[in-house]
């Protein structure tokens, strides 16, 4: 194995750099040394660089999302072995921990979301993955690594943050505000529920169409209509449940003035400043409010519904890049309206050159 790989190195706030690194070493038994096989960007990143995540340090390894082969497995490494194809997950579990015993697994003593935050990430060519057998999923023979991308963080983020704990149940009327990929993943995975409506609200109507075509009933463009007024006007007093998903205070007060008496709001989105709550009209309508960081002990169900073909996360990608390129991916990644980008692959292994992808569902991105 070589000694050194390429790897996309966060240098504080505005900054980052591909450079040539040492492979990393496995320390403990509980490691896994993972040869990164496909990798992608998250808005989390974007939000690291802009300063929006002050406990990552200049110097790490950015990325927490990926698929990959099993390089080399710790002495107490039980279920993997060198040359095992798996799924990353975001967040890293000992399995012992008080948290742990509770299904939190993003509040694990010992990892959490750590990878390309406290410690090195995924986009890289190798990563270090400690307590592998607990942060780590087998990738069934035959299934598409690409799709098994999404797996990471987006569709269990979007399913356990956004829909289970906004409580989605049959006949709800929902809104979804944002339609980036999290958005898109609450609104793919609300639809194991069968709600009765689903309202997609965003700035870009092409995101929108493209919502219409991943299940959403009504599309609100929240530039040019007065979301608030419009589905007050087509609801009885609001939405069931409405769903977070950009970041934002403007977007988090749209939710909080759609939602009706004994609803749900459910914030996914990461929010970098504090938001106006207007604690004095909820609190007389049993409105329940919900945050999180997601705990991926859903990944093993999802993986089941994405292998069988019920749940299609590769409709999300849209474009490609070599490790080479990755610099040029985040540029795309960034600019995500004018690049018509939603998710992007960065092939770790791959001669890179920038295509668009040939699915005939590549849709528009959020940042």
């Amino acid at each position: 194995m070589k000694a050194t790989m390429n790897a996309l190195v966060y240098g504080g706030v505005g900054k980052i750099e591909l450079k040539e690194v040492p492979v990393p070493k496995i320390t403990k038994p509980t490691d896994a040394l993972i040869r990164l096989t496909k990798t992608t960007i998250c808005g989390t990143d974007l939000g690291i660089i802009k300063g929006k995540v002050p406990t990552v340090q200049p110097g790490t390894i950015l990325g927490h999302e990926g698929v990959g082969i099993v390089e080399e497995a710790g002495s107490s490494v039980r279920n993997f072995k060198k040359g095992d194809h798996v799924i990353i997950s975001c967040i890293t579990s000992d399995g012992s921990c008080e948290y742990c015993k509770k299904g939190m697994y993003a509040h694990c003593e010992d990892g959490g979301w750590i990878l390309g935050h406290l410690i090195n990430g995924t986009q890289a060519e190798y990563v270090c993955i400690p307590h592998a057998d607990n942060s780590l999923h087998p990738i069934p023979a035959g299934a598409d690594e690409e799709a098994l991308v999404m797996l990471s963080d987006i569709l269990p983020t979007g399913y356990e943050i956004g829909v289970l704990n906004g409580r989605v149940k049959p006949g709800d009327t929902i809104a979804i505000v944002g339609s980036g990929p999290i958005g898109m993943s609450a609104l793919l995975t609300a639809q194991f529920f069968s709600p009765a409506k689903i309202y997609m609200i965003d700035l870009d109507d092409n995101r929108l169409s493209v919502a219409k075509k991943f299940g959403a009933t009504d599309v609100i463009n929240s530039g040019t209509e007065d979301v608030i007024k419009k589905i007050m006007a087509e609801t009885k007093d609001g939405v069931d449940v409405a769903i977070e998903a950009v970041g934002l205070p403007a977007t988090f007060d749209i939710c909080q003035n759609i939602v009706r008496p004994g609803g749900n709001v459910a914030v996914v989105g990461v929010h970098g400043h504090s938001v106006d709550l207007q604690l004095q009209k909820l609190w007389i309508q049993n409105i329940t409010l919900t945050t999180g960081l997601v705990s991926t002990n859903t990944t093993p169900m999802l993986l089941k519904n994405v292998t069988s073909g019920k749940l299609e996360p590769k409709k999300l990608i849209t474009h490609h890049f070599a490790m080479d390129d990755i610099l040029e991916a985040y540029e795309v990644f960034g600019n995500a309206g004018k690049e018509k980008a939603m998710k992007v692959i960065i092939e770790a292994e791959s001669p890179g050159k920038l295509k668009m992808a040939k699915s005939e569902n590549a849709v528009l991105a959020e940042v």
